[in-house]
């Protein structure tokens, strides 16, 4: 802008004439109280898009009992529906136990009786399509979304605008590289970030018997989009489920089970990821660098430990 004493020009705001408003407001470090308050606008005006981002993920644990109480079982309680949106940094980049998760196994347990939506959106057009399906859908419930943190800036996370234009959100995005199906021996699924760094240890390996699956939606989970995927390689005989988070957290101990429903026979479930921790994250940057090589090694070496068979 030429003139930079006329206010604030802001691009969302100015999109079309008649537009609903668009409103950013920097609330107060008290998670509970806003949150509580977030809540209470979006059930009083459903055509309203409200969306409480906290500064780091796990920041929500300071509004554990509004989402407890209210968020997860509001519907269930009192019949009240609600479309809060809760957007919740989240990613294994060696920032620390403080700054990396978002809880996303809790989330997950208290998911129930269609009560919520939760998911990991891994490109910006998943994103935005999320974020527009929260609205034009004819219901509401609420959406809790794991966002990208180093994604914000990653080029292979971007998305043409015809992705904007077209299409909707993909609750599970097929292998989107060149694959012959009948040769695939094996799947990695995955949700989030670590789908990225699976495909680039793919190439670096040069292997074409391994076809990975990004499952975005991991409540309600979307059984006849992932079982689709599965049926185009009849050869596969394991499956892995991938994730940055330590076994005992993470979505491993629910999606387990969703997986095991989709399974062909004689198929076998393995699990690639962190050790269980009592911590969210290790501290240290060369130590979290080894642990994630590992479990993205681990993806494509042979099954040990837990494995769940057909």
């Amino acid at each position: 802008r030429e003139k930079f004493d006329e206010g604030t020009y802001t691009p969302l705001q100015n999109v079309a004439e008649g537009q609903a408003p668009f409103v950013v407001i920097d609330s107060i470090l008290s998670e509970e109280a806003v949150l509580a308050f977030e809540y209470g606008y979006a059930s009083n005006d459903p055509n309203t898009l409200v969306v409480w981002e906290a500064q780091f993920g796990d920041f929500a644990n300071g509004a554990q009992v509004v989402i407890d109480q209210f968020i997860a079982s509001g519907e269930v309680k009192w019949g009240r529906v609600n479309g809060i949106t809760l957007m919740l940094p989240h990613g294994y980049e060696g920032q620390g136990p403080e700054h990396s998760s978002a809880r996303l196994e809790r989330f997950m347990q208290l998911s129930a009786d269609t009560n919520m939506q939760v998911v990991q959106p891994t490109t910006a057009s998943q994103i935005f399509h999320v974020l527009r399906r929260q609205m034009v859908r004819n219901l509401r419930k609420p959406l809790i979304i794991m966002t990208p943190k180093s994604l914000l800036r990653a080029k292979d996370a971007a998305s043409p605008l015809s992705e904007f234009t077209e299409g909707g959100f993909q609750t599970v995005i097929p292998e989107r590289g060149d694959i012959k199906a009948d040769k695939v021996k094996r799947v990695i699924a995955c949700s989030g970030k670590v789908y990225y760094d699976l495909v680039r240890k793919r190439e670096d390996r040069g292997t074409d018997d391994v076809a990975i699956i990004r499952v975005e939606q991991l409540y309600p989970f979307p059984h006849k989009a992932f079982s689709t995927e599965l049926r185009k390689y009849p050869n596969a005989s394991e499956i892995v489920w991938c994730q940055d988070e330590p076994q005992n957290q993470g979505a491993w101990f629910f999606v387990q089970h969703y997986i095991h429903e989709n399974m062909l026979e004689g198929q076998r479930l393995g699990y690639s990821g962190r050790a269980s921790s009592a911590s969210p994250a290790v501290g240290y940057s060369a130590l979290h660098q080894k642990q994630q090589k590992a479990l993205v090694d681990g993806a494509f070496a042979k099954l040990k430990g837990f494995v769940l068979a057909k």
